[in-house]
């Protein structure tokens, strides 16, 4: 619940709210539209109702245009602030349970500390705080309450998050485990798969033979016209004759006139295509046709022209490998195959505890390379998960990895060094750590909110709300 609500400024929405002009406006008159009762509220979290009021006021101060949300209704912006709105309430009320404050004099230091209002020489200027003031069109008491509701805020977090500090030596080990030096050797097995020509017809044949179901590959045989202004009405202008003409062909269609009828009585001479198999080389009108065999008779757009198709027949049938761009492409699937069932196997092996150094080094011979990684984050070489496994592996382990072209490799961890310890990277390490841990906490405080909070949407009123801005 609470993750949900903070990460609302990463939402698709937020990002509309901060990209699009923002203009401030005022609801006039608006609060005569609801009557009292269950109809001016827009949701209720346990026994406190959000007013229609309330609403309104949060939609007023959040600085978004009329405009705007008239233009966003159908993406939910309504709903999108309305659980801002429910999310701000819920945290009051938290503090409020746990009986957080925030002293006077801790917000005069805040205000007196901001950035915005200091001098070249550090010291608070009360001239910079009104003019800040006045550019933002906001109030000193209505700025200071807004700062307070931060400040509890944050105190309600840090209250939650309490002792998420990770001990010392955890984050060292930490540290140390990702930042060591790791050395491999490994081998490109790129030489150790069959190639193009090491596959016979035979092998071909036997492929298609084992997997002919799941090869089998659709034919269609189906006529088409190719309908625009000049050989349909004789002009080149798309008029409302034209537009009548295409809307009676959908009539006709829909009245299953058969399409050689329809054809006969436009003088259009249809296009007939047999046996025809999707690719990407083919024409992208037949393509299209070809993508909509769902539907064997219909018309459809395709540029400046209007489409008139009807699929007679489609078969799927065994691919035969005297077509030269199948054959190619039964090829390419017996290399894959042939990959896999070697990296499988290679697999097993070193699962099993049978791939030894010794075969490593007879596999290898000349074409053994050596690489340091420095990190658990250095890809240079390879894909970062591959790394990642590298890193959780005992020396002189062996497993398969690769890089981001997809190349496989089979490498062997041979040592890890420990590197001087950096301090300013140790304590990222412990921020980053305390966040994790701080993340998990918060988690937990979500699942705390769900069961400790009912909350209600009124639906009806949020409708009442939309109406005002359609």
């Amino acid at each position: 619940m609470i993750s949900s609500f903070r990460n609302f400024a990463k939402t698709r929405l937020a990002g509309v709210l901060v990209f699009i002009m923002i203009i401030p406006f005022v609801f006039w008159g608006m609060g005569s539209m609801f009557s009292s009762g269950n109809t001016n509220t827009v949701a209720k979290i346990n026994k406190r109702n959000i007013s229609t009021e309330e609403f309104l006021e949060y939609l007023n101060t959040s600085n978004i245009s009329q405009e705007t949300i008239k233009k966003n209704l159908d993406k939910g912006i309504l709903e999108e602030l309305l659980s801002g709105l429910v999310s701000r309430t819920l945290l009051e009320m938290e503090v409020i349970d746990y009986e957080l404050t925030v002293s006077e004099k801790t917000l005069l230091k805040k205000i007196k500390e901001n950035e915005n209002f200091l001098d070249e020489n550090q010291n608070f200027q009360r001239t910079k705080y009104e003019k800040f003031l006045l550019a933002n069109n906001i109030t000193a008491p209505l700025f200071e309450l807004r700062l307070k509701g931060r400040e509890l805020q944050k105190s309600l977090f840090d209250y939650i998050g309490a002792g998420t500090t990770s001990p010392q030596f955890l984050i060292e080990k930490i540290y140390e485990e990702e930042n060591k030096i790791l050395e491999i050797k490994f081998i490109n097995l790129e030489n150790f798969y069959k190639n193009k020509d090491s596959f016979q017809n035979e092998d071909l044949l036997k492929f298609v033979e084992e997997n002919k179901n799941q090869l089998k590959e659709e034919y269609l045989d189906f006529k088409y016209a190719i309908i625009n202004p000049k050989n349909l009405i004789g002009v080149d202008e798309f008029n409302q004759s034209f537009f009548d003409k295409i809307d009676q062909i959908e009539i006709d269609i829909s009245n299953e006139v058969k399409f050689d009828t329809i054809i006969s009585g436009l003088e259009i001479r249809p296009i007939d295509i047999k046996n025809f198999k999707f690719s990407s080389d083919k024409n992208e009108i037949e393509k299209k046709i070809f993508q909509l065999k769902n539907n064997s008779y219909d018309i459809f757009e395709s540029g400046n022209n209007y489409i008139l198709y009807n699929i007679t027949n489609i078969q799927k049938k065994k691919p035969s490998l005297d077509d030269n761009k199948t054959r190619n492409e039964i090829i390419e699937l017996l290399i894959q195959k042939n990959k896999f069932d070697y990296n499988r196997k290679l697999l097993d092996k070193i699962r099993n505890n049978e791939f030894s150094n010794k075969e490593f080094e007879e596999m290898g011979k000349k074409d053994i390379q050596f690489i340091k990684l420095n990190s658990i984050k250095d890809n240079n070489k390879f894909d970062i998960n591959a790394v990642e496994l590298l890193y959780s592996m005992p020396v002189g382990s062996f497993t398969l990895i690769n890089d981001e072209q997809n190349n496989i490799f089979l490498a062997n961890v041979i040592s890890f060094q420990n590197k001087a310890k950096n301090k300013d990277k140790i304590n990222e390490y412990a921020n980053k750590q305390n966040s994790n841990i701080r993340n998990t906490m918060l988690k937990t405080y979500d699942l705390l909110l769900n069961n400790k909070y009912d909350i209600v949407i009124n639906q009806k009123t949020i409708e009442r709300v939309k109406n005002f801005f359609q």
